[in-house]
């Protein structure tokens, strides 16, 4: 480099860009504004959550949380002018009636998503039952109630199986789309490997696609059980209602959700008490699978 260039370079004034934040510019104010819109829409779609939540405590924790705790979980629900009483059936019904859904969504919702995810992700079949899954997510849960009145209860009557089904045709499509989308999930290089060293296609679902997609998969399943412990309008064609515990399945149940609907209409305090203590029960339910949900989608470091 010659002296004209040392010269012409030393002279050169270089200027380091400013990197401190500026609060009048443009994207800050920007970025500013919008911090602000999320955080007051949070906190305005908060305020009913938190108002029916204080509401359920108030009104429903007296007598979950009372001196009448054991009784109000395993007692009968009272008739007229009765006192005292429980929502031990409907507890019962409920859980069974979700275990019979998960009992049939369950299996055949993740053997879907094998065969939408591994088998034949592009086929004719695997796009329209992909296509439908996602159609049925939308689909009004009290047609689901209707398909299996038609379906088994004018044939065999209300009963808990039918609205186990009726719960598992809602349940359905959300395992189907969920297990399909963590199998998705699963890296490439890990099947390549699993064929490399001799494995077969069913070794390599079941030894390595499954259970490295479980987290997913059950993130599905735990969010499909919370949406299905909470209907009530399947459950009116399906199960109907009963004030005593199942002694078999092929009889009317009781329901957290029906209980609730029945009692909060009725001029007797102590039933309103009942549907407002059966409300904060179901609330706390689904807010076990939703949390289960959280921890099971978790990533493993």
């Amino acid at each position: 480099m010659s002296n004209i260039d040392l010269v012409a370079s030393s002279d050169m004034e270089f200027t380091r860009p400013n990197l401190e934040r500026q609060l009048l510019e443009g994207r800050a104010i920007k970025n500013n504004v919008l911090t602000i819109l999320t955080w007051g829409t949070a906190i305005l779609a908060s305020v009913p959550l938190l108002s029916v939540m204080y509401m359920l405590l108030v009104r429903g924790g007296t007598r979950l949380f009372g001196a009448d705790f054991a009784e109000v979980l395993t007692a009968l629900p009272p008739a007229g002018f009765e006192m005292g009483g429980g929502i031990g059936p409907a507890i019962v019904g409920t859980l069974l009636m979700v275990a019979i859904a998960s009992a049939i969504s369950v299996p055949f919702g993740i053997l879907a998503a094998i065969y939408l995810a591994m088998l034949e992700p592009k086929g004719k079949l695997a796009t329209t039952a992909r296509f439908l899954a996602k159609v049925l997510t939308g689909f009004p849960s009290i047609l689901a109630g209707v398909f299996v009145y038609a379906v088994l209860v004018i044939s065999f009557g209300y009963s808990a199986l039918a609205g186990g089904v009726a719960l598992a045709v809602l349940m359905l499509p959300t395992v189907v789309l969920a297990a399909e989308e963590a199998i998705k999930q699963v890296p490439q290089r890990m099947k390549d490997a699993a064929y490399g060293i001799g494995c077969t296609r069913t070794q390599v679902i079941w030894k390595v696609v499954l259970p490295t997609g479980l987290p997913g998969i059950l993130t599905g399943v735990m969010l499909a059980i919370a949406g299905a412990a909470g209907e009530s309008a399947p459950l009116l064609f399906t199960a109907l209602f009963s004030n005593y515990f199942i002694s078999e399945l092929m009889e009317p149940t009781a329901s957290l959700s029906i209980l609730i609907y029945n009692f909060s209409g009725m001029p007797f305090e102590n039933q309103i008490e009942l549907a407002w203590t059966a409300s904060l029960v179901l609330v706390l339910i689904v807010l076990v699978f939703n949390i289960l949900a959280r921890l099971f989608g978790q990533p493993k470091v």
